[in-house]
This record gives structure tokens, sequence and C-alpha cells, in this order.
């Protein structure tokens, strides 16, 4: 096996990611929650050859090279912006076959939606709810002018159901419900080069994603993340991952062992399906080997993730703070959730995960005291004048929105995934993520990773971490924004803890 590279937000990963197609010599098997071919192309060499991922596999696939792409599909009534998202992406990649001429026949693309449906009794509960939430997408579509809605229809296809265009043009619904609700989505983000060069991570292709080590784009368009590319068995092991997961999780083939450090949240659909809510857990590698890193560490352990909201697993890493009173733990979490930040959105489910994140803070902070820290990352700038504030500012600053998830063990393993820690990611998506034990690459990601916050001013790697990143921390929250040192300011609980809702009856792994 090969040494990783560790590859921090889409200025790192993209063009790694496109060496890579472009060297493929065979085949590539890839799975993404997002995957638009629209995206331009940062490589060099890659922009040799075209502009945008259009060209970059048009090219592959001319080179002789099978492509097989498999794209998450989501609830399209829950979630019809990310359904439209999905099958917007296969639009685009039939024209990648139709432009790869003859080499087209090479490239499969496909949608997979979760087996697993909220129950019968559970969806006639929810049912005025969601009718609610159908009623809006209507309105939403009628809201438009006849030829956009038509187009925004056309990549709508799981409303078809229940929406149909009336003999004005305008849409109408002729289905009442209740609705077999998909609660559970393939949120894995990763691809096999050739079966031997592996790129996983929180990172998925559209123009969204992308962002620099700067930070330096409006708030809403930052977004942090991290990769890992890697050569060896790991590789072989997370195709045979791709080829498989669709029917693992349909229950028409058999669970796979995890081995090579390639490790997988999977679930199924539940044998009762009257009252279910959620899918029936098959494994939770990720969540089993976060617990095992934790009970494990002795002197450090750093996270860095979008969602903290596993009481369970908050539960875990306070038991090893109270047994062990030389363990620090620090986190790296955004100030507020996207949703919330950038959107205003005030619904009860957004409510629900900021009240979660507030309890497992709390639990995490009793446990440790002093010896735990939060941050959230914010840009060394004032936030724009004129624009609305709300969570998207943060101390003064537009806020970087972090969607990375990393942990770190005692600078001897490391853990890249796609998994937040949440319950959802951590029992109930479909996700993958590399274990790496190996205490030189863990140095190398904790240094790189913390050292990014830090910018010009690394702390002393060979002391506590936490009390140092603590000190720069609150130091900059005092100071105007374009004299901060580092990124790294104080998370703010109280926010998440005066925003947040306990939903009673509510699963936590919903959020």
């Amino acid at each position: 096996m090969t040494s990783p590279r560790f590859l921090i937000t889409a200025e790192e990963a993209y063009p790694a990611f496109e060496e890579a197609v472009l060297a493929a010599e065979d085949r590539i098997l890839m799975g993404f929650r997002i995957f638009d071919p629209m995206t331009l192309l940062r490589s060099d060499a890659a922009r040799a050859i075209g502009d945008d991922w259009i060209d970059l596999l048009v090219h592959a696939l001319k080179r002789g090279v099978t492509v097989d792409l498999t794209l998450s599909d989501f609830d399209p009534i829950v979630s019809p912006d990310m359904h439209e998202l999905t099958w917007s992406s296969l639009r685009k990649m039939q024209a990648v076959a139709e432009l790869a001429g003859d080499a087209g026949h090479r490239l499969s693309a496909r949608a997979a939606m979760h087996p697993a449906r909220v129950g019968w009794v559970t969806a006639g509960i929810l049912w005025p709810r969601v009718r609610k939430e159908l009623t809006e997408v209507c309105d939403m579509l009628n809201g438009l002018e006849p030829a956009i809605r038509r187009a925004r229809f056309r990549d709508l296809p799981g409303l078809r159901e229940w929406l149909r265009f009336d003999g004005e043009g305008r849409i109408e619904q002729h289905e009442r419900g209740p609705f077999p609700l998909h609660p559970v989505s393939h949120h894995q983000k990763l691809a096999v080069i050739d079966g031997k060069t592996l790129y996983i991570g929180g990172l998925d292709l559209n123009p969204r994603r992308y962002d620099t080590r700067r930070h330096h784009r409006p708030g809403e368009e930052t977004w942090h993340d991290l990769q890992v590319m890697i050569e060896g068995p790991v590789a072989a092991a997370a195709e045979a991952h791709l080829r498989t997961f669709v029917a693992v999780t349909e229950g028409t083939a058999p669970l796979r062992e995890q081995s090579e450090g390639l490790r997988l949240t999977l679930s199924t659909k539940r044998t009762d399906p009257m009252a279910a809510f959620g899918p029936e857990p098959m494994l939770s590698g990720l969540y089993d080997q976060t617990v095992e890193g934790v009970r494990g560490a002795r002197r450090m352990i750093y996270f860095e993730t979008q969602f903290f909201r596993d009481r369970q697993l908050a539960e875990e890493i306070a038991a090893a703070g109270r047994e062990n009173a030389d363990l620090e733990v620090l986190f790296v979490l955004p100030a507020a959730p996207e949703d919330v930040a950038f959107e205003n959105r005030t619904k009860a489910d957004s409510r629900f995960g900021e009240y979660l994140q507030a309890t497992c803070v709390d639990i995490v902070t009793a446990a440790f005291g002093d010896r735990a820290f939060f941050a959230s990352p914010a840009q060394p700038r004032p936030f724009p004048p004129g624009k609305e504030r709300g969570r998207a500012c943060f101390h003064g600053s537009p806020l970087i929105y972090v969607h990375a998830k990393l942990a770190v063990f005692d600078r001897r393993a490391v853990m890249v995934s796609s998994a937040n820690m949440n319950g959802r990611s951590m029992h109930w998506d479909t996700e993958a993520g590399l274990f790496v034990d190996d205490p030189d690459f863990a140095s190398e990601v904790l240094h790189r990773a913390v050292g990014h916050w830090c910018r010009k001013h690394p702390p002393d790697y060979s002391a506590p971490l936490v009390p140092q990143i603590r000190e720069m921390a609150e130091t900059d929250a005092v100071r105007q924004p374009e004299n901060r040192q580092t990124y790294l300011l104080p998370y703010d609980v109280e926010q998440a803890r005066e925003f947040g809702m306990l939903l009673p009856g509510i699963p936590d792994e919903l959020v």
C-alpha cells in the first residue's frame, strides 16, 4: 500500500481526482451523493483536454475506459431539490454518452434510492404534514414560467405519481396519499480507478462544493472538506463495495466483511414495515471504529465534523474523558448548519438537529471540562454591510462552512469518511470511509488539518493542543475580523441551545 494523500478542500482534491481519471486505463467506478458533470476542471492536465467533467468523461470513454456511476436518489416530496439534482445529473450523463459516440456504451449511470421506507402506520400519522410539503412543491412549480415549469418537472420523476399537468399547463395533485416516504439515502462519496486507486472522503462533485484553502469566497459558497487518495488492497475492497452495495441494501446480495481499512455504514428495509420509521441497521463499521479509537486514545482526539448529534457517541467520548484525566478532545464544527445559516430554515427537523448538537456538546463538556474545546471557523474579514446577518454571521465575520469528516486518535490513527457524527450517518445512511493505523500519516494529517485553521501561527504539537487552540480562538474573538490571526473562534453552543427543539418520539437518526 502506498502512502495516502491527504487532500484539503476541493482546491487540492478535484485536481487529484481529475488526474487519476486521466490516468485510468480500464475502468472507473464511482458512488456519489452529488455528481454534476458540468463541474469545471481545475488541473492543468485536465484543462488541456476540455473545460468540464463532461469533456473529461468523454475523453476517458473514447480512450476505452469503462465508467460506472451510482448516484444517490432522494425522497421526491421531502427532498425535491435533491431529487431534481440527481435526475438533472443523469440527463447530463446521457449527454456524455451521446458525445462519446460509439464509445458511449462504456458509460453506465443510474440513480439508487435506498430501499427503506417509512411504515404505513407511521406514514399515515405523518400524512397531513407530508401533504403540506407536497402542496408547497406544487405551488413552487406553478409559480414558475410555463417553460421553466416543464423543465423542472421533467427532472422530478418521483413526483409524477402524485402530481400532473392539468389542461391549462399547471401542476395539480391527483393522488392524496399516504405517501411511501424514503427516510434514508446513500451518502457515500468515493471512486475507484482501475481497481487500484481509491478516492474517498466527504466531498461530492459539483460547483457548490468547490472551495480553496483560503476560504475567500462569500460565506455561503465556502465548503471546507477533506478527501484521501490511496493505492493498494483497500481500493479493491472499495470496488467490490461499489459493485454490490445496492444489492446488499436491497437484501439480494450477502453482506461483505469490512477489510483493508475500508469502513462502512449499511442498512436495509425492516422486515416488519407497518410502524417502521427508519431502516434495519446491517453494519455500523464507522461508528464501531470511532468508538474503538475513542476508547483507545490516551492523549488527544481531534474531530472535524459537519454535525455532532449522536448522543450515544457523545456518551462514549464523555466516558473516555472521565476515565482518563490526561485525555483532551478538540472539535471543529460549523457555526451553524447550512440550511439554518444560509437559508434561514426554521422547520422542526433543523431545530431538532440543533437540540441534539447542543446536548452532545454539553455531555462532552461536562465530562472533560477545560480539556475539551469546540471551535468554529470564520473568515478574517468583516461581514458584508447591508447583507442579512442571522447565523451566517459569526463574531462579525462570514462563517466558513465545515463539511469535513475527520477523526485523529493520539497521532496514531486516522479516519476520513463521508459520515457525520450523527445517528443518521453512523447507523442509517450508506457511508464509506478509510481507516489508517499509521503514526506517520496520523501526525501529518493532524499537523496539516490544525495548521490549516491556524494559518501562519501553528501550535506546538509536542504540547497539549486544546489550551493553545482555546487561547488563539478566544483572543481572535475579541479582535476586529481583519486583525485575526487564525480562522478558529469559540463555537457558540448557546445559539444552538436557544434555536433547538426536542421532538418527542422522533428518532435521533432522522437528523
